[in-house]
């Protein structure tokens, strides 16, 4: 079993979500995160001087079998991808064990059973 980490553009969240639908990842948590860029400067708007090194993304969560983590992994980078800076990252983690709390059932066949 693997851990996928993707933190993603907000602006490609739907895309990404739709891309690991498609994928038969139907199952995954996301939250809003925010993060230190590249850029480390301050601007101004209005008047009004803001930094710009703060940025807002989306971080999403999957936990899955070996066998789909290559598809997962590659539906993400698709849908998730401008070309430009700031794109995002993927990380990668094994995970040792799996527990279903209702069942008490372990390992990966966890991950196959509904919730």
């Amino acid at each position: 079993m693997k851990k996928i980490e993707a933190i993603i553009r907000k602006t490609k969240f739907e895309e990404v979500k739709e891309a690991l639908f498609a994928a038969d990842i139907n199952w995954f948590s996301y939250t809003e995160v925010k993060a230190i860029g590249q850029a480390r400067e301050d601007r101004i708007y209005r008047g009004v001087m803001y930094s710009t090194d703060i940025i807002s993304r989306i971080e999403i969560k999957i936990i899955c079998r070996d066998q789909f983590v290559q598809p997962t992994v590659e539906a993400i980078m698709k849908a998730a991808r401008t070309g430009e800076v700031g794109d995002g990252r993927i990380f990668v983690s094994a995970v040792d064990d799996c527990y279903s709390i209702r069942t008490g059932e372990h390992g990966d066949i966890v991950l196959a059973n509904k919730m």
